[in-house]
This record gives structure tokens, sequence and C-alpha cells, in this order.
């Protein structure tokens, strides 16, 4: 997830619109996990501390997702609150729940230039070199053969802060130029044998200019990196989709599928639907978010190498677009509503469009 450009995103989102979902109330009689996996998929979600405290959220992940990922608990600036401690309280937490209800488990994120610790900021580059590798060392020996995957590397591009190749500026980048997507890479597959090794990034499903400007960049990118023989098993595509931007859902599809022909898994990893811009009205919005769910679902599901569809958290009420529309000060009638679980954990009209794009799935995966 983007920090500090998808706050922005979202606080300057503008007036937009869609047609209407004429879908009934959503159907929860068998669990998404379930469904998904008659389809040949993971289904889950983002979980952190709050969440696993939470008797109904707990119950909800442990009902619904086969999968979870670390939202925040494994990010370095989480880990490291300074250069002697690491904290990884939270993350053995949410990996023992998972354990207990046979849930799978993605490690998110080693390595992101967003978000750096001040202390991290400060220190000259050869000693960041040294703090990169002995953080993953030591991060990936901790967890080697408990995780489905690891988001290896997340969100490498960022073509407005300007640098050469359009690289998320921070400080990877400063110490190591581009060099550090494949070290990390093979520093984490030398210690970890079985997690699929996975590089995230933001904003390829959209055409908005942000969208077209990292598309190219990352093919290009995988290619480098598959040339040079570096250990990558997987694509994922955080698709916080914001409706009020361009989309060509068959379009970014194609662009997907380019990814499993050179052999390549594809994972969804942050789905949610931004309503910002979507009318007030409960009902309406709610069905609007469940179109875009359902339209989105259709078309990336008919690609094989899709292994994984996941939520950035299941109910609305743990979303991390609350947090920033309660910052910007915005009106508290409107909350996001993002999710397919609501504020009290019932399904939402989301359920049942996420249901039926996994059950018109066709491919043989």
């Amino acid at each position: 997830m983007n920090g500090i450009s998808r706050r922005d995103v979202i606080a300057g989102a503008a007036a937009g619109g869609a047609a209407l979902l004429g879908a009934g109330p959503a159907q929860a009689s068998e669990a998404l996990s379930t469904l998904a996996a008659r389809a040949g998929l993971l289904f889950g979600g983002a979980i952190d501390n709050v969440a696993r405290l939470d008797p109904g959220m707990t119950r909800l992940f442990a009902q619904q997702a086969g999968i979870l990922v670390t939202e925040n608990a494994l990010k370095f600036d989480y880990l490291r609150p300074d250069a002697e401690r690491f904290e990884f309280g939270g993350a053995d937490a949410i990996a023992a729940f998972a354990k207990a209800n046979g849930q799978q488990l993605r490690g998110h994120t080693l390595i992101w230039n967003d978000n750096a610790p001040d202390w991290l900021k400060r220190r000259p580059g050869r000693e960041v070199e040294r703090i990169f590798d002995a953080h993953i060392d030591r991060v990936v020996e901790r967890y080697a053969g408990r995780l489905h995957s690891w988001d290896v590397v997340n969100e490498p591009f960022w073509p407005m802060h300007g640098k050469p190749g359009g690289y998320r500026d921070g400080p990877w980048l400063s110490a190591m130029g581009p060099s550090y997507i494949a070290r990390a890479f093979r520093r984490v597959a030398a210690i970890d044998k079985t997690a699929r090794l996975t590089l995230n990034e933001a904003f390829c499903e959209t055409n908005h200019e942000w969208g077209q400007g990292i598309r190219p960049r990352l093919r290009d990118l995988v290619a480098k990196l598959q040339d040079d023989g570096a250990p990558l098993h997987a694509v994922g595509f955080q698709a916080h989709l914001l409706p009020h931007w361009p989309y060509d859902d068959s379009a970014f599809a194609a662009y997907a599928e380019s990814f499993a022909a050179r052999g390549l898994d594809i994972y969804i990893t942050e789905l949610d639907v931004n309503d910002e811009a979507y009318p007030a009205n409960v009902a309406e919005r709610d069905r609007r978010v469940a179109k875009r769910y359902g339209d989105f679902l259709r078309a990336v599901l008919a690609i094989a190498a899709v292994r994984i569809v996941m939520t950035w958290q299941l109910s609305d009420r743990a979303s991390w677009l609350r947090d920033i529309y309660r910052r910007a000060g915005k009106p508290a009638e409107k909350l996001p509503r993002p999710l397919p679980f609501d504020d009290a954990l019932k399904p939402k009209a989301a359920v049942e469009a996420i249901a039926a794009a996994f059950a018109a799935r066709r491919v043989t995966p």
C-alpha cells in the first residue's frame, strides 16, 4: 500500500459515476474462501493486530479467509522503531492466529522505499547496505518455511519522484540504485526455499497517467530480473480501485497476462474500492462498489495464472481509507465503505459480486 502518495490520491478524489448494479441482498451462505477454492483461488484479506484482538473480526477472518497478509506488522518501520530493536510481537501473533485457523500467510513487505524511519534516513550509504542485508537475513530466517509468499519488494516505481528510470526514491535506492531489487530477491531465496517471492506494485490496474507510466517500467524490470536469473515467482497488483479515474479492465487483464506468459503467477494483493466519488446514499453506494468489484474480477479472473485474490482488510470498519478520511476532517455521514463486509461485519452487495465472479471463472488454473 502506498503511504504518502496514495493519501494524496484519496484527498484529491474527484466526483464520478458508474452504472448501478442490479443486485439483491448479498448472500453469505458459503465462505468466500470456499467459493474461491472451487475456482482454483486463494481468497483472504489483510489483518492487523487491532482486528486480531477484536472477537467479531477474528471470527470473520476465520470464517471467510483462506489466506491472510500482514497489513503493517512486517513493514520495516513497524519492526524497527530504532536501529537496535526488532519488534516481532505483532507479526508473531498474526502468524500464530493463521496457523491456529489453518490459514496460509503472506508477508508484506520486506523492502519498501516509502515510510522509512528517520534513523535509517540518517545513515550513510554503506551502513544502509549493511542494514538492508542484516534486516532481510533476520526477518526471513525467523519466518522461513511458514509463509505462503513474501512481498519481497513493494512499489519499486513512483515516476513523480523524478528519479532515473521512474524508481521510487528512498534509502534503499539512494544507497544501492535499482540493484537493491535483485539483491533482495536473491537474499530471500538463499534463506527461504518455500515462499513464493513476489514483486508488488500499485496503480497498474488504472488507465490514469500514473498507471500508464508504471506499467512499461514494471514490465521491463520483470524482464530484466528474469533475464538476470533473479528468483521471482509472482507479480502482485494491489488494485486499490479508484472509480473516478479512467479504467479499461480488459486492457489491464491483457497487461497482467503478459506476466503469465513469462511463467509468473499473478496475485491481486490489496483489493478494495474507493467509494468517495459515489453518492452519499448507502444502498446506492454499495451497489456501485459491488459493480466495480464484479467488473474488475470478471476481467482478471479470466487469466489462468491468477492464484490469489485478497482484499485490504475484510470489514469497512478496519479500512485504511477510514483513517485517511477522518484525518482529512471529512463528514462522518459519508465514511468510506470500500470492503465486502460492513461495520457490523455483515455481508454487503460486494460479497455477492465477488462470489459471482468466482463462480463464473471458467479457466483451469
